[in-house]
């Protein structure tokens, strides 16, 4: 059953088909199911919401019976009944059969040590929850690291492919693009690179957690890709003051790019972290700020939950 909310957005009943483990830390998960066919995304970033089922539950409790009131009902739902909502990108969409991947990164789960692992019955952490290892794993991670053939989930996602869920809008002069995520826009920027056609010029840096996390991408544009392994060193690093100093901006700002007369940015992942590199491209690089388009998928210290109470 689907049911329309606000558009160009829509509730999907789905199931996971099959697992992969793309590396230590990061998981895909396939989803299907006859909703799918009124699904539309023109890919890039697009953003979804994925709603899971509480340890116990067959399915997630959401009421999208409501139509446009899905909201306030589930906020009123009792918190071990309401379904657990957190933000993803769309990494693809297939057609015949009908069939959507998500990646999850796994935050406080034993990390696997086979990258190429695989199954049709199971074996972006939350996508937009931050991957630190010193955190346990939050209900998407438990949720994903135990993902099964048939588990039913719930999803609001586009039912219009150009909608406003979809960020990474190069203006139509761009003659260089700039890519930086961490692991949680890693998706996000994998499904951009893929988007690129021939001739395009880009400069992308993409960082993880572990080697075993780093993947071959496809893509058909001129691409010059710079991989960051952390390697277990914390993801931001506080220096005096506490102000991030993310291993990122240290190297974007050694790193020459192309000349460009007009470029536009995409950068994505740790608030922190963004906001620093946004600095460095604006008041460094002198990229014209309208040109830099910019997403905290998660915050240091916070959950999606608290991150919602706070309006952010």
């Amino acid at each position: 059953m689907t049911t329309a909310v606000a558009a160009p957005f829509r509730f999907f009943s789905l199931q996971v088909v099959r697992t992969r483990r793309l590396g230590p830390s990061l998981v895909r998960i396939t989803f299907a199911g006859s909703d799918l066919a009124d699904f539309a995304s023109h890919g890039r970033d697009q953003s979804l919401s994925l709603f899971l089922p509480h340890p116990g539950q067959t399915e997630p409790a959401v009421p999208y019976e409501l139509g446009d009131g899905w909201w306030q009902g589930w906020r009123e739902l009792p918190d071990d009944v309401r379904a657990v909502m957190r933000s993803y990108t769309l990494r693809a969409l297939r057609r015949d059969p009908d069939e959507i991947d998500i990646d999850f990164v796994l935050h406080g789960v034993e990390p696997s040590t086979d990258s190429e692992a695989e199954t049709a019955a199971g074996a972006k952490a939350e996508t937009h929850a931050g991957p630190e290892a010193d955190t346990p794993a939050g209900p998407a991670s438990r949720w994903a690291s135990r993902a099964a053939a048939g588990d039913r989930v719930v999803l609001l996602g586009p039912a219009i492919a150009d909608n406003r869920a979809i960020r990474f809008r190069p203006p139509a002069d761009t003659d260089l693009v700039v890519l930086w995520a961490d692991e949680t826009a890693l998706p996000a920027a994998s499904a951009i690179l893929e988007s690129l056609p021939a001739g395009t010029r880009a400069r992308v840096w993409l960082e993880v957690q572990h080697a075993g996390d780093v993947q071959e991408l496809v893509t058909a544009a001129d691409v010059d890709i710079t991989w960051l392994v952390r390697d277990d060193i914390p993801h931001c690093l506080k220096g005096v003051g506490g102000a991030p100093t993310p291993m990122a901006v240290d190297a974007v700002r050694a790193a020459q790019l192309p000349r460009a007369e007009n470029p536009y940015a995409w950068i994505a992942g740790e608030s922190g972290c963004v906001k620093e590199m946004r600095r460095h491209l604006v008041r460094e690089r002198a990229i014209d700020r309208r040109r830099v388009t910019f997403v905290g998928y998660w915050r240091r210290g916070l959950t999606e939950e608290q991150l919602r109470e706070r309006g952010e």
